[in-house]
């Protein structure tokens, strides 16, 4: 470190352990001691079981003291010492999971330990307690409360606590504060106080819904003392500038899920510039990304403009940014981006693609003579209010669950991972109870519209919809972009028209839609949560929502697959299979790798009467509400898979949008993430 000081050092630490397997309470000592010291002499990154390591003060004075022995080689009996105590270690882990000793300490670290470890059970009479003692009672949140959530930063920080534990503690904070109310009048004030490190605005971009991932970072935000104003969802720009001058913001963020929000990212950062302001934004979502920020958004403001990519940096990032090292780390930040735009258009200008012709010249080969689609059991459109949420369960894939909670791993596998495995336990049990309650008590509606149509290929890119079997009259055309990079080894340039029948080749074949949704009733339920000041709760609950709206699009994908089309009667998948998407058709949908426009989502629920029959309406950016929903067509040749459209050319948006008979500047501006080239004045500037 000294001699080369910007090398990173990294290492495993259960090696050090390893002879003790079997006995993870000494184990997780001696890692707790040796990353105190080994942070201290220029450690960088460790991998360790973090979410089981104990606080290093609270290590039992004798056994530390055997442990650092061997750490340091300080005796030659340390080995024999340590074998001593091993077994009595275990047996006091054991015996601890059941103690309530730390109820007899002082209400000072019991407000501390409640924090740490996210029990909220006695934060209303201790909160008194501590309140009697004290002269005013903000004093209770200026000392012991925040003295506990700053442990909690901090062990959040190091990598020992994560998203779900901190959610909790953020509930034990809100409810003593919420007690303290009432009896500070004049001296009200949130839990960041007179010790605020900041103001942020938040906000969930214009024409979206979709605000988990912002509620997570407002969450971590606040347990690091920020003063967190959220705006919801759908905001227009110039609410959230109004309200970060209003408020003196030191930061604004914007986050976004569906890909027109990009674009609303992009404009806010335009009137940021032109309404003169300088503070930082910060960008976030799952649409987003690193690249985009930098190529698209960072652009049009001079102020600092970061990618966020997860609640866990949050933090880090907001506290770079309004530290006496701002400008250092955002000259960083503006080199890097000026970086990745340089190789940004050197990838452009070497990517090998092909014009629309070519592409179309090497679609996907089916061989269509001979093959008779299967004929829907019905056609025409069939809707389903208040479905059994109950059977949606077993078609949950839990894996993106633990994602929404910055859980990294592959579900069942993630519940004994060596590093998050015991926060994700708890997650897990935590949304099980939840789930029981969701189903029994019936907090959700799942709503449903399905529907079958003779349709075929019309033209070259392009899917005709008709009214019956006669095919006389068109309800609509579904319009589909097709890959132009350059294929090579018979790879091909897809399109999903290519998976249906060629109006000229006389086969009848068909096409599924489909809506659905389980997010009726979990705004409410998630907001007497919040009015709880359980904020991990109502997160919960929205998690669990998305979950089901995505195995109710699965589960009816089956019975489309089995019953409704019935083109696979005698398909038998596990859940896991299903995950794979180990079935027969693909049910791709609007705004997604092989259908990025989501203005076709228009089209799509126009044919299903989605608002009537489903109750689920479009925003002006074509997200859907309730947030909780999940829409697509249904295709049913063998051949057909899923893929990715990638950059397309200008050649070929010049063709979508006499097609769609929309403008190209319109269309360039729907499918601006998948572009290969910049459009307009820019490429000349470029």
């Amino acid at each position: 470190k000294e001699r080369f000081p910007l090398v990173k050092v990294s290492g495993g630490v259960s090696n050090l352990s390893f002879s003790f397997r079997g006995n993870n309470p000494l184990r997780e000592a001696m890692h707790s001691a040796f990353l105190y010291h080994a942070i201290k002499a220029g450690l960088d990154m460790a991998i360790v079981n973090a979410g089981r390591l104990p606080v290093y003060e609270d290590i039992e004075a004798d056994v530390l003291e055997r442990i650092e022995d061997v750490l340091f080689n300080r005796r030659e009996d340390a080995t024999e010492r340590l074998l001593d105590i091993a077994q009595n270690v275990k047996g006091q882990a054991r015996s601890k999971k059941e103690d309530l000793s730390w109820r007899e300490t002082n209400v000072h670290d019991r407000l501390s330990y409640a924090l740490v470890h996210g029990i909220d059970d006695y934060v209303i009479e201790d909160t008194e307690e501590a309140r009697a003692q004290s002269e005013r009672p903000l004093e209770v949140i200026e000392g012991p409360l925040m003295d506990g959530m700053n442990v909690v930063g901090d062990l959040f920080g190091a990598g020992k606590m994560f998203l779900p534990q901190v959610v909790k503690s953020a509930r034990v904070m809100k409810k003593a504060v919420a007690y303290l109310e009432p009896y500070m009048e004049k001296e009200k004030t949130d839990a960041g106080g007179r010790r605020s490190n900041g103001k942020v605005v938040l906000a969930t971009a214009k024409g979206d819904v979709h605000d988990i991932g912002k509620n997570i970072v407002g969450v971590v935000l606040r347990c690091n003392s920020y003063e967190v104003i959220d705006l919801g969802v759908m905001v227009p720009s110039a609410k959230l500038l109004q309200t970060a001058r209003d408020e003196g913001a030191d930061l604004v963020g914007v986050s976004g899920l569906i890909t027109p929000s990009l674009d609303e990212m992009c404009h806010v950062a335009a009137e940021l510039e032109r309404e003169g302001f300088d503070i930082p934004l910060l960008i976030g979502g799952a649409t987003t990304s690193r690249v985009h920020t930098a190529v698209k958004i960072s652009p049009n403001y001079n102020g600092p403009t970061v990618y966020v990519p997860d609640a866990s940096r949050a933090v880090g990032v907001v506290g770079k940014l309004v530290g006496a090292k701002r400008d250092e780390f955002a000259s960083g930040v503006r080199s890097e981006y000026e970086s990745i735009r340089s190789q940004r258009a050197s990838q452009r200008q070497t990517a090998k693609r092909v014009t629309i012709v070519e592409a179309r010249e090497n679609r996907h080969p089916i061989e269509w003579n001979g093959y008779r689609p299967a004929r829907p059991t019905f056609t025409g459109l069939k809707s389903f209010d208040e479905y059994d949420l109950g059977e949606l369960v077993p078609y949950i894939d839990w894996t993106p669950f633990f994602k929404t909670w910055d859980l990294s791993g592959v579900y069942p596998r993630i519940l004994e991972d060596e590093i998050v495995g015991e926060a994700a336990r708890g997650l897990f049990d935590d949304a099980r109870k939840m789930l029981e309650r969701i189903v029994a008590e019936k907090w959700l509606t799942a709503r449903a519209v399905v529907g079958f149509f003779p349709a075929n290929r019309i033209g070259e890119d392009d899917i005709a919809v008709y009214g019956d079997d006669s095919r006389s009259t068109k309800l609509t055309t579904f319009h589909t972009l097709r890959q132009q990079l350059l294929r090579d080894r018979g790879r091909r340039n897809l399109a999903l028209a290519d998976f249906v029948a060629p109006d000229d080749s006389g086969i009848e074949d068909y096409i599924g839609v489909f809506a659905v949704t389980t997010g009726f009733g979990v705004e409410e339920v998630a907001a007497r949560y919040e009015a709880e000041n359980d904020d991990y709760s109502a997160i919960m609950v929205k998690a669990l929502a998305d979950r089901l709206a995505e195995a109710f699009a699965e589960r009816m994908h089956e019975r489309t697959r089995k019953e409704f089309w019935g083109y696979a009667p005698d398909e038998a998948l596990s859940n896991e299979e299903l995950i794979k998407e180990a079935y027969t058709g693909i049910r791709p949908a609007p705004g997604y790798p092989a259908c990025p426009d989501h203005t076709e989502k228009r089209l799509l629920f126009d044919l299903l009467a989605a608002e009537s029959n489903a109750g689920i309406t479009l925003t002006e950016s074509f997200a859907m509400m309730p947030a909780a929903s999940v829409s697509g067509f249904y295709f049913s040749h063998p051949e057909s898979r899923y893929f990715g459209v990638s950059r397309i050319e200008r050649d070929q948006v010049e063709d979508y949008a006499r097609r769609k008979g929309m403008s190209v500047d319109s269309v360039e501006r729907w499918l601006s993430p998948v572009l290969g080239y910049d459009p307009g004045p820019s490429e000349e500037a470029a």
